[in-house]
């Protein structure tokens, strides 16, 4: 054990090992603990910060390629340009880490201020636009819902909190062999997850509204890396969406889910396939949410930064959307405002348009999806449901937005056959379970390929299909009104550990003399 802990190497590249096994699908998410107490024990070994970027980021690669290898099968590029970006991100916070190490000398302050830095790196890797939110150490706890309750009060980056902060007060504690510092640490470690238990055990779910909304979730099973599904063209993919949907629906649905990309190609509103759909909401008498790709296009005098121009000169965008008709035909829509960076979005594409004053690059020609910016919801008499795209449901902030505007229920559609038969469907659906509880809302799912299913405001699993089936399925989903601490007060540990952080730099920096020089 003694050779073990010298040698950096081995260190930091089984702490990634250990992170990547806590993730789903293999669900060992204990070992997340272990994984941040090896890191801070990397901190010890390391001279400087250097060091602890140069070692850590062995272990940060291994822990993204584990969890996220599946990336390059949507796209290589794209796919390893993550993963070598994140993972040299990762050794930020680490080295902030060691910074307060330095600084200070009270082991729950520096505990603190270290999980300070994680949290507060998590949250801003959630809010710009090279965001990546999918490594998220609360995400690896997503199928432990019994023991992660409390995110309805914290949000899921309080998962993270809990556990880098029992891991560095754990790696103290050792150090000073102080019983008082263990008893503490095994305090940290416990009570959040028993009060979680205690809460999951002894709470019995209300739902306000006595009459549900008769849900039919369609599973089409298209082939991904086809164009139109592998299908002559529009027609027959609508064909094949009918099809189903009519073996699948029953007289009493109230609204039917296709998945993002159910029509994959750029629609225009008032269109053949647009006009279609709509026919059909009022053929059948119930709402249509259809994911789909929407071209819209602009006034001059409303224009947005970047956007394309047709040849007839007309400005234009092309989305990712939600397609939303009611019973009646009437047709609204939701433009996807998370966007995948390189695969969907270059990153900073507006910012590069504005400072290219002298027009060197046609950045709306770049193919990229329009961003959308606003919280549109599907409406209609009986309910209200954000139509949510494949990315945005890891982004609990923004789907915030749409609880706190009356959201009944929460609707993700996604495709997820983008990466086949891996561990990225299995992630993708886990991470749903953690808006259930945070939003304390029922969470309908379709997914092309796969996984789809229906989950419960606790976390639980009512139904859920097999992967890359044609299939499809009807729920009643109970509407609900009630309001979370997280959905009232929204990230306010995140921005509580930012605090902290910015302010254990100045107090160092300005108040405490200098006692090891800095690299």
């Amino acid at each position: 054990m003694n050779r073990f802990l010298e040698n950096k190497w081995a260190i930091s590249i089984t702490a990634g090992i250990l992170l990547g096994l806590s993730f789903p699908p293999v669900n060992l998410s204990f070992l997340s603990f272990p994984a941040f107490v090896l890191l801070f024990i990397l901190l010890e070994k390391c001279n400087g910060y250097k060091q602890v970027a140069y070692y850590s980021y062995a272990g940060f690669l291994v822990w993204n390629l584990t969890t996220t290898y599946w990336l390059m099968m949507a796209s290589v590029v794209a796919g390893v340009a993550a993963i070598l970006a994140n993972s040299v991100l990762m050794t930020i916070p680490l080295c902030l880490a060691l910074y307060s190490n330095r600084k200070f000398s009270s082991p729950i302050l520096i505990a603190l201020l270290q999980t300070s830095a994680w949290v507060g790196y998590e949250f801003l890797h959630h809010n710009w636009d090279l965001a990546w939110p999918w490594l998220a150490i609360g995400n690896a706890w997503s199928n432990q819902i019994s023991l992660i309750q409390f995110i309805s009060v914290t949000g899921h980056l309080g998962i993270t909190f809990w556990v880098v902060f029992t891991s560095a007060l754990a790696v103290q504690a050792f150090k000073l062999r102080t019983k008082r510092l263990s008893v503490f640490t095994i305090s940290s470690l416990l009570i959040l997850p028993v009060a979680s238990l205690i809460y999951f055990g002894a709470t019995t779910p209300i739902d306000n509204d006595s009459d549900p909304v008769e849900v039919t979730v369609i599973q089409p099973n298209h082939d991904s890396y086809e164009n139109y599904g592998g299908m002559s063209g529009i027609s027959e993919v609508l064909d094949s969406l009918y099809s189903i949907t009519n073996k699948i629906r029953t007289e009493e649905t109230e609204l039917i889910v296709w998945p993002e990309n159910a029509i994959d190609q750029a629609m225009r509103i008032g269109g053949y396939v647009s006009s279609r759909i709509a026919d059909s909401s009022k053929a059948w008498n119930t709402n249509l949410l259809v994911g789909t790709g929407l071209t819209l296009t602009y006034e001059q005098d409303n224009l947005p930064v970047t956007y394309r121009t047709s040849r007839n000169g007309v400005p234009y965008n092309i989305f990712n959307s939600t397609l939303f008709s009611d019973q009646e035909g009437n047709l609204s829509y939701y433009n996807k405002a998370n966007l995948v960076p390189i695969v969907e979005r270059t990153p900073f594409l507006d910012f590069f348009n504005k400072i290219d004053v002298f027009d060197l690059v046609d950045w709306g020609g770049i193919p990229n999806y329009g961003k959308g910016t606003s919280p549109d919801m599907m409406t209609n008499k009986a309910f209200s449901t954000p139509g949510l795209v494949c990315y945005d449901s890891v982004y609990p902030g923004w789907i915030r937005t749409f609880v706190n505007n009356g959201a009944d229920f929460i609707t993700i559609i996604t495709n997820d056959g983008w990466w086949g038969n891996s561990s990225g469907h299995h992630q993708h659906f886990a991470y749903a379970r953690l808006r259930a509880i945070e939003f304390d809302r029922w969470v309908v799912r379709s997914a092309n390929n796969g996984t789809s299913g229906i989950i419960r405001p606790d976390g639980t699993i009512e139904q859920k299909t097999d992967y890359w089936v044609r299939t499809g399925f009807n729920s009643s989903i109970p509407k609900r009104s009630t309001k979370t601490i997280y959905t009232r007060f929204g990230d306010w540990l995140s921005y509580l550990c930012l605090i902290l952080v910015s302010g254990g730099w100045v107090y160092a920096r300005f108040f405490i003399k200098p006692t090891i020089s800095n690299e």
